[in-house]
């Protein structure tokens, strides 16, 4: 396949899999998420090693779209994700002080 059609599918493919992603944010099926996450890297990666590719017109036109598709669901992602890990983190500093109060009093944790 040619470098700048290349560059055009990686953009189509991680297009793809951030609309998958913020699909499963919004039906908070967060054990899906990670997997996404790793091939969104690989094809981030790839377009890196591709490097910089003149494209013409209509491949930069379809790029520039597809990368506002990208930020618009990466953004809708976040703001779905960032309350679950806070949520989470409380949880776990919940546990934490429930665990170092049983060590201190002697209770079972």
């Amino acid at each position: 396949m040619p470098v700048r059609h290349e560059v055009v599918h990686c953009y189509g493919e991680l297009a793809s899999a951030m609309s998958l992603m913020a699909s499963l944010a919004r039906a908070r099926e967060w054990d899906r998420l990670p997997e996404l996450e790793a091939r969104c890297a690989q094809l981030v990666d790839r377009l890196k090693a591709v490097g910089a590719v003149s494209l013409d017109a209509a491949q930069l036109e379809q790029v520039r779209g597809l990368i506002a598709r990208i930020h618009a669901d990466q953004d809708e992602v976040c703001a779905l994700v960032k309350p679950q890990l806070e949520r989470l983190v409380a949880k776990m500093a919940q546990l934490q002080n429930r665990s170092d109060l049983g060590k201190a009093y002697g209770l079972p944790h």
